[in-house]
């Protein structure tokens, strides 16, 4: 499950997360857009389900120098032994560059490179040299984890994942269907036995068809034109699919990219209907070969009519032992 939850304050995630593991969860993992950081919250559900895994989808490897990065993952690791895996990526040219002022360049050297400063330092060693996007000088950090976390990238196409496939731990995919899978898997052809395919998976648990394909074509429309997420598109094959909503985003008709998102592409990207068979689709995507499917609740009129039974009702539903 992601977390936070939507509409949920922090604090009150201490009784949702004690059940979580409860239900058939096991892992929380979050993710760094303009919300919460991406450590905070597993901070605290480290030490409030002791049970459950802990995740990064993702950390953008621009946003923090490279030693900042490994002593906030260092501090996870050691606070939650064997229990967190750091998931990092390139992020978007907004995130990075217009929110953070930071330059997106190299977005392929850069998150090669950060993966190599990761493993060597996570690991207690001391880095001093250079890397084809930046340099380190004798750094070691302090209090090395005893136990490392598994490194995940994140990837949308094929150099991407073959880098994971290659040096990392893991994969992170994001905005695909069940049958997209098998694109981003035969990328990952080469990855060792126990390599880990993690998704996120939009979910909006709700009978009502129109309330969840509204939603799902906002989100559709923010992130597919997103140059990286087009070019992910048109790689799966949904460039002619797409095309009308990006040529009316182009233009600036907002209204006009909604409207020309089909139903179907919405149906196959957004996983909605009643709770039980949204459970049922997300458990397609294990079956197609991901093997941390990543809930990604989104909110539904009746979620916030309900409060908190609904909620808690809805992730007992989902939850693997419903």
């Amino acid at each position: 499950m992601t977390i936070p939850l939507p509409g949920v304050p922090l604090p009150d995630h201490a009784a949702l997360l004690a059940t979580l593991a409860d239900l058939g969860y096991t892992d929380v993992w979050t993710s760094e857009v303009a919300g919460t950081d991406a450590f905070t919250p597993l901070a605290l559900a480290s030490a409030w389900s002791p049970g459950l895994r802990l995740g990064t989808a993702i950390v953008p490897v621009f946003t923090r120098g490279p030693a900042l990065l490994a002593m906030q993952a260092a501090t996870l690791a050691e606070a939650a032994p064997g229990r967190f895996a750091l998931g990092i990526g390139a992020s978007s040219p907004v995130v990075v560059g217009d929110w953070n002022a930071v330059p997106f360049e190299r977005p392929y050297e850069r998150s090669r490179d950060v993966l190599r400063f990761l493993r060597a330092a996570l690991a207690g060693e001391l880095v001093d040299g250079d890397f084809d996007t930046f340099a380190v000088r004798r750094f070691r950090l302090e209090r090395a984890p005893a136990v490392p976390p598994k490194l995940l990238l994140a990837g949308l196409r094929g150099r991407m994942l073959r880098l994971a496939a290659a040096e990392a731990d893991g994969a992170i995919l994001n905005w695909l269907s069940v049958e997209d899978v098998a694109t981003a898997r035969a990328e990952l052809a080469a990855a060792p036995e126990g390599f880990e395919v993690a998704a996120r998976i939009f979910v909006c648990p709700t009978a009502d068809a129109e309330e969840a394909r509204a939603t799902g074509r906002r989100l559709i429309a923010a992130y597919l034109t997103v140059p990286a997420y087009a070019a992910f598109h048109r790689w799966l094959g949904r460039g002619e699919a797409l095309k009308p909503m990006w040529d009316a985003w182009a233009a600036g008709d907002r209204k006009g990219a909604l409207a020309a998102i089909p139903d179907e592409v919405v149906d196959a990207l957004i996983v909605h209907g009643p709770a039980a068979r949204c459970r049922e689709h997300v458990r397609r995507y294990a079956a197609a070969g991901v093997t941390t499917p990543v809930i990604a609740l989104l909110p539904t009129r009746e979620l916030a009519a309900g409060g908190a039974p609904a909620l808690l009702d809805t992730l007992r539903q989902l939850g693997a032992r419903s």
